[in-house]
């Protein structure tokens, strides 16, 4: 029986890149559905005290994910997934970071979805749906986390944070292990000391 997997990612979060990245290869080797669906760092952050440089970052950060929004009610979830993997590529992949605002127009023209979708970057038509996206995938495991969360039925968690990405079965051996985890009543938290910052290899 296929497992649904629901990954609730910001585009320019690297680790949920890369998480994402993962459970694609996983659907290769496991019988998984992967899901794609929109959490903000903007609202995660919204009224926290930040460095400077950050707020600007997360001042840009709204308008991937109110594009993201628009692209999920008027073409579809897989049309969501479309635009992230073209945004990811470029923005992580690519390093096209100085304009999200620009990133975002790529990504419109490389999935081909209608650009005046771009509209939605600048708008807050989109935020009361952004945000019952963002809380409908943090809810469950709670504020002291950031992107990605995975959702596989009623189990629901932060990560994996991995680099790089595993490919084939080794991919498929780490979400065996990540869902007997967090399927362990009780368990909470595995972590170590990151040694290397992220890879998109």
């Amino acid at each position: 029986m296929t497992q649904v997997v629901d990954l609730w990612v910001d585009p320019i979060c690297p680790w949920a890149w890369i998480t994402s990245r993962w459970l694609l290869e996983t659907q290769k080797v496991r019988d998984v559905e992967v899901h794609f669906h929109t959490m903000s760092l903007a609202v995660l952050n919204d009224g926290r005290e930040m460095p400077e440089e950050y707020v600007e970052m997360m001042n840009q950060a709204w308008g991937p994910v109110r594009v993201m929004i628009a692209i999920e009610q008027r073409y579809g979830s897989e049309n969501l997934e479309r635009f992230y993997n073209a945004f990811g590529q470029r923005f992580h992949v690519q390093g096209e970071r100085d304009s999200l605002l620009a990133t975002t127009q790529g990504a419109l023209a490389d999935t081909g979805l209608d650009e005046s979708l771009l509209d939605a970057a600048v708008s807050d038509e989109y935020d009361e749906d952004l945000r019952k996206s963002h809380f409908a995938g943090m809810d469950p495991v709670g504020f002291d986390v950031g992107t990605p969360v995975v959702h596989v039925g009623d189990v629901a968690f932060f990560g994996p944070v991995v680099t790089p990405a595993p490919k084939g079965e080794a991919a498929g051996t780490l979400f065996d292990g990540v869902i007997a985890v967090a399927s362990t009543p009780g368990f909470y938290e595995l972590k170590r000391t990151r040694s290397e910052g992220p890879n998109f290899q």
